[in-house]
Parts: C-alpha cells; structure tokens; sequence
C-alpha cells in the first residue's frame, strides 16, 4: 500500500481484514516510525487499528510484492509509481487528472498492468465498517478479476468494468462537480437547487466521457452516479467542504488548510476544463468552478449559470 493519508488507513484496514499481509510505504520514515510504535496513524483514521501491517517509508518499500495499491494524491501518482522497485501489477486508488500531463492517471504507470479503483467509498464509513461497493476497472480482464475476488467481501461488494477511460474520467469530473455542490450548501441555496446542480453535472460527466470514447453506462453506475451522489452530499466530502467554505468566503488556500487534507477538485477543475476544450465539450459547471477559483463571485457565477439560455434536456 503506498500512502498512508486516510484512504490508504482505511483501505490497509480492508485489506487486513480479508487476511491479507500489508506493506504500508509512508511518505516519510517519522510517519512510518509512528504507525510502527503506536499500532495506528497519528494523523488521519486514529481508531483504525494498523498494528498487522508492517510500516515502512516510500523509500524503503520492498519490490517483491503481489500488487502494489496506490493511495496518494493525483499530483503524485506518476513520481511514486516510477520510484518504487519491481513489476507487480498497480490498482489506483486515487482520482483525477495528472497535472503534469493532463491525461488520465493510468497513462502514468508504465511497465506494469494497471487497474483502478472507483466508487462511492468514503473512507472514514469504510473504517467504521460500514458497507459500500465499488467498481475496479483495467484493460488487462484477468488482473480485474483477480483484484475482484481478492477485495470482494459481504462489505465491500466489488464489481468489474472494462471502461478503464469511463471510470477514471468519472472518478476525475465528480470532485469538480462536488465543488459545486458545496458551493450550493454555502450559498444556502437548498436541495433542489443542489439535486439540479448533480443532475446536471452527470450530464457534464457524461458528454465528457462520450467525446472520449467512453461507455455511456460507466456513467450510470457506480464510478458515476454513485460516487457523484456521494462526494456531493456526504458530510465527509472533502471537495463538497472545499466548496461551501469557499462560497462562504473562504480563498481556496485557506479552505484546504481547514480541512486538513488533499481536495483533488482544486487541481483537477483546470486540467478537466482544458482536456474539455481540447475534445471540443461544453462544460459550464467546470467553466463557472475554474472561475471562481479564480476570483469570481460565487453570487455572480449561480445567476450566470441559471441565466443561460433554455435548451433541451
């Protein structure tokens, strides 16, 4: 398991518990020395309890293992993959763009298979044992498998889909669309105003993916829908925080360090805005977010949306 922020604690937590032995490679060797010593994360998921994995660092993870899950942040992605030894087969676990390239994350591991993991799983309710599915997409049909038999459990039920374009689009556009949504709750705009926002951000999902070649199912199911439905309206969403403090006045530096943690919507709504222009699609959800995030009104951006011009559904 390579990172050790609150979806790799809880994610090394599942794994354990379906018997399997887990490396978890911290960012740094003061994060590893402490998960070691205190049998949990100090930082992120305390009550998860890490005392069955072997903490190392980044840089002392071992080549020799079966899959190497990754659970660090799209700006990383590519750096930690190419950095840690060996061959074994990769399932991403984060969503969102590469910054350096704008691609899709997977384009970054080469050398290795790669799968993708995808859904409405919040992981501080996956700590807690609560039950959720998900969705793991590859090229490569038989690591799928593998991957599905090895996680699926009566709580954590895991379906495959070879959409790998579909699912890893729909994983990158949801946490923008979520920072919409917040920017709804901050507004005090109520339900419906936010139940049109996500119907329309699957439509802005959907019309992305399909210029990429992508099935217009993926966006009805799990990677989609389900993990739209939840990153918008879950207490626990960090871009759906991200958003309401923003649309409360906060700047986007100051709203990431009150949460405390990584909001992948901040850097993924640039990079989606200009892969949508490079395939030709419209996006006025994604558009209004990059221009509030750089610094138009919020009041300004909800009139300008809710003034276009009517259309077809």
């Amino acid at each position: 398991m390579a990172g050790a922020g609150s979806w790799g604690t809880a994610f090394t937590r599942m794994l354990l518990d379906r018997g399997h032995e887990v490396v978890l490679a911290c960012r740094s060797r003061e994060q590893a020395e402490a998960i070691a010593s205190m049998g949990w994360n100090p930082r992120y998921l305390q009550s998860v309890d890490l005392s069955s994995a072997e903490a190392v660092a980044l840089a002392d993870a071992p080549g020799e293992v079966d899959v190497v899950v990754a659970a660090v942040p799209s700006s990383a992605v590519g750096d930690v993959i190419e950095a840690l030894p060996g061959d074994a087969p990769v399932l991403s676990l984060a969503k969102g763009l590469d910054p350096e390239t704008g691609e899709r994350l997977s384009t970054r591991v080469r050398g290795r298979a790669v799968a993708v993991l995808s859904g409405p799983n919040m992981a501080e309710e996956i700590a807690e044992g609560l039950p959720t599915a998900a969705v793991i997409a590859s090229e490569d049909g038989s690591l799928a498998g593998e991957l599905q038999q090895a996680l699926n459990s009566s709580l954590f039920r895991v379906y495959v889909n070879p959409d790998l374009v579909g699912v890893e689009l729909c994983a990158a556009a949801k946490n923008v669309i979520a920072l919409a949504a917040g920017g709804v709750d901050g507004l005090g705009l109520g339900d419906n105003a936010k139940a049109s926002l996500i119907a329309r951000g699957l439509a802005e999902m959907a019309r992305l993916g399909e210029a990429a070649g992508a099935r217009a199912e993926t966006f009805a199911g799990l990677a989609g829908i389900g993990d739209l439905v939840v990153t918008c309206w879950s207490r626990h969403g960090r871009n759906r925080q991200a958003g309401e403090l923003i649309a409360q006045g906060l700047t986007p530096e100051r709203a990431v360090a009150e949460i405390g943690q990584t909001v992948e919507g901040l850097t993924t709504a640039p990079i989606l805005r200009d892969l949508s222009h490079r395939l030709g699609v419209e996006l006025p959800i994604t558009e209004g977010v990059c221009a509030v995030l750089s610094g138009q009104s919020i009041t300004d951006l909800a009139a300008g949306l809710m003034g276009r011009a009517p259309t077809e559904e």
